[in-house]
């Protein structure tokens, strides 16, 4: 079943305002809301950074129907997997259903604050991968042991066991981490990657990982984050994609770079064409729906839509008037 979600980014709104917009999604007609997970945002002038898991169950007691999870959160440095197994077990249980979390290896900016060295790539896939394990385990069995490279459990039991476990989704955009995907998610999710390197790349390594696992890739949920702001006048949907140009720089996820006042400053050097590329700006609700059955037709089943727009609320009402009709009537599945 094709699944549309809205995203509710923690760094560009404080949180009331942000629940406001996320309520408005449901009543928009989208399936689900996905939220960032930060300590700190990707910029700092006008910036916010509220806590992912407290907004959550605020979200699901002012909504009804909406699934609600992280894009995507690291349960690796400063959360123990152990911790993060527990926060959503508690949420699936009082929310039977409507759960589920967003990994990923993480960035620079949310751990090295707390006091952490920021690890290489290959320590923090293997974190992750062994995050995975410990949560599943927690799910599903009572005072469990566990001794990997990373992660101990001694007799360990949650209490409060979920409904059913969250699903899982792993975000990749290279191979090492699709793998992981293949081998423990119940979904796969990137961003915005191009058509040639999803099938050539990622989509091969998610197989191969499900694969090893003896598992049914194709029982793997394909998901897919779209950036997207709208406004009849195209230069005032550019600029209030403004905010995140810092996040398109590749050195914000090489060099370890955790304080946004430096990543704003390399958002200067970002030009509107960059933004553009990088961001949907669609002036009229046709642009949007072009770009989500691009996804579509690549084979993605659970796509959201990142807005940065001028006017959520009217981007919302876009949305439930013109592009989510469409989508429906013309991809039932």
């Amino acid at each position: 079943m094709l699944k549309i979600g809205y995203g509710a980014e923690h760094e560009q709104y404080q949180p009331l305002p942000l629940l406001d917009y996320a309520v408005e999604a449901e009543k928009a007609g989208f399936d689900s809301v996905w939220t960032s997970d930060h300590f700190h945002p990707w910029a700092h002038t006008n910036a916010a950074s509220g806590f992912s898991w407290v907004w959550m169950a605020a979200l699901a007691e002012r909504t009804k129907r909406v699934e609600i999870g992280t894009g995507v959160m690291c349960p690796t440095l400063r959360y123990h997997p152990a911790i993060v197994a527990q926060a959503f077990a508690t949420l699936r249980n009082m929310y039977p259903g409507r759960i589920f979390v967003g990994l990923g290896t993480g960035e620079a900016m949310n751990e090295v604050p707390l006091g952490y060295t920021w690890p290489p790539f290959k320590e923090r896939a293997e974190r992750l991968e062994e995050a995975i394990k410990v949560m599943k385990l927690l799910w599903s069995r009572s005072f469990v042991n566990f001794k990997g490279k990373y992660y101990r459990l001694r007799k360990a039991n949650l209490y409060t066991k979920p409904s059913s476990p969250p699903p899982i989704y792993v975000a990749a955009s290279g191979p090492t981490v699709a793998e992981i995907a293949g081998r423990y998610a119940d979904g796969f999710l990137t961003i915005g990657i191009a058509e040639k390197q999803y099938r050539s790349v990622l989509l091969p390594a998610m197989e191969k990982g499900a694969k090893s696992a003896g598992r049914d890739s194709d029982k793997i949920i394909k998901a897919m984050e779209v950036l997207v702001s709208y406004d009849e006048d195209f230069d005032k949907a550019l600029a209030a994609v403004r905010f995140w140009a810092g996040a398109l720089m590749p050195v914000m996820f090489m060099s370890g770079i955790y304080d946004p006042r430096v990543v704003e400053e390399h958002g200067h050097l970002v030009g509107d064409r960059q933004l553009a590329e990088h961001w949907l700006i669609g002036t009229k609700p046709e642009d949007h729906i072009r770009r989500l059955e691009k996804y579509i037709k690549m084979g993605f089943e659970h796509i959201y839509v990142v807005s940065s727009s001028p006017d959520e609320i009217k981007t919302l009402k876009m949305y439930a008037k013109d592009v989510l009709p469409y989508i429906r009537s013309a991809y039932k599945k």
